[in-house]
């Protein structure tokens, strides 16, 4: 009698007990999504004039919040509403925030603090000019000399046990010599140390009186390419697993339509070239486009896929236009996430070609989960009751929710 009832629940509900974990689970992943995802934390060092040195590091001020994903990006009009107690208890934040998180070091000497003069900023253009609507950071500025005797220059970025504030960011770690970039950079992870930037090979420090010209230095080797490509295929993936559910919910609205393989790979393919093309062109420099734009468009293709896949059971070759001309627009998306500016234009293709690479392994993945996960609901019709529409349901729900947010309240 035990035996039959196993056997009745096994063939006709264990498939739809599984596909409401899977929904259930979708559910609980967008209930804890990014809304406003934090930018990288920028570190820029300019070393002029033999041993001149000016570090920048930019903030942004929703990471003082406790939930800073949840916040809205500060304006430039709301910024200049504020009053000078409340300007000022911003720059101590700021202070506090750097401190938590970075540690600067000149060899072969200990740690150095550095007390920063801040100013505001557009997000993503440091210097440029500002609209009330643009969205903008805190800009930190030290100016002073390079220590004398120093060899070597470096960063680190703390552990969050150790800040014991916010939540995990890239610190980015990029060199200037004589309004020339060093062409490697570096991405750091908490508790990662940067590369040891050579101060000798450059003329500062040691030897300031040699000709401010020289700057063989700042150009990367193989094994710093490699290290540049690495971090940047990390930081890629990480972009998407786990840090952008909106991508990850697409790609599963994607996935939804069909499991069958050419059609799987055609839409898959479609939507790498296409958020390809954007990233590299808005990297560029070529394409601009606010992100108050951007990312309610992104929250509607997530809508569209879904809703797609609950109204037309049949793939089409119209769903590979459709999921084309929405990675255009993802790719702008993933362009204002990574939105610190590199001005040397071999960093530029090898960083790109490493977030691109590891954006396509972040999907890859989601894709190998969702066919793992249901991969025993062979019944095409009850796998498409039970699991294609009520998680594309779900999935545009979320949707619709990032776009009343992003288009109402952000």
């Amino acid at each position: 009698m035990l035996s039959s009832l196993i056997v009745m629940f096994n063939r006709n509900y264990q498939p739809l007990l599984r596909a409401w974990i899977i929904a259930l689970t979708l559910l609980a992943m967008v209930a804890c999504a990014l809304a406003h995802p934090i930018p990288d934390l920028p570190v820029r060092s300019y070393f002029t004039d033999g041993d001149k040195l000016e570090i920048r590091v930019e903030v942004d001020p929703r990471s003082f919040d406790a939930d800073p994903e949840g916040r809205d990006y500060l304006l430039m009009g709301d910024q200049e509403l504020l009053s000078s107690d409340e300007l000022e208890k911003l720059h101590q934040q700021a202070d506090i925030y750097v401190d938590q998180r970075l540690v600067f070091s000149f060899k072969p000497s200990s740690a150095f603090k550095f007390e920063f003069e801040w100013q505001w900023s557009k997000l993503g253009d440091e210097g440029e000019p500002t609209m009330p609507d643009d969205q903008v950071v805190l800009v930190g500025s030290w100016k002073g000399s390079v220590p004398p005797g120093s060899t070597a220059y470096q960063v680190t970025a703390l552990e969050m046990e150790e800040a014991n504030m916010g939540i995990p960011l890239n610190v980015m770690f990029l060199n200037f010599v004589n309004g020339t970039q060093a062409q490697r950079y570096a991405v750091l992870f908490p508790g990662e140390t940067s590369f040891a930037f050579e101060l000798a090979s450059l003329s500062i420090g040691t030897n300031p009186s040699a000709s401010p010209d020289d700057q063989s230095g700042i150009k990367a080797n193989s094994g710093d390419w490699w290290a540049l490509f690495s971090s940047e295929v990390r930081r890629g993936f990480v972009h998407v697993v786990p840090l952008g559910m909106d991508h990850i919910l697409f790609v599963l609205g994607v996935f939804l339509m069909t499991r069958k393989r050419r059609p799987l790979i055609l839409q898959i393919s479609a939507f790498t070239v296409a958020h390809t093309l954007t990233l590299w062109l808005a990297s560029a420099g070529w394409v601009d486009i606010p992100a108050k734009v951007i990312e309610p468009i992104i929250a509607l293709s997530i809508v569209a896929v879904a809703i797609e896949n609950i109204v037309h059971p049949k793939y089409s070759n119209w769903r590979l236009l459709l999921v084309f001309a929405f990675g255009l627009i993802h790719g702008l998306g993933f362009a204002g996430v990574m939105s610190t500016k590199i001005d040397s234009t071999s960093s530029l293709v090898v960083g790109l070609l490493g977030i691109n690479i590891g954006v396509e392994f972040g999907q890859l993945a989601v894709i190998a989960v969702a066919l793992i996960a249901t991969a025993g609901m062979k019944d095409d019709e009850k796998y498409r009751n039970w699991v294609v529409v009520p998680c594309s349901i779900l999935i545009a729900l979320a949707g619709l929710w990032w776009a009343v947010e992003r288009i109402f309240f952000t």
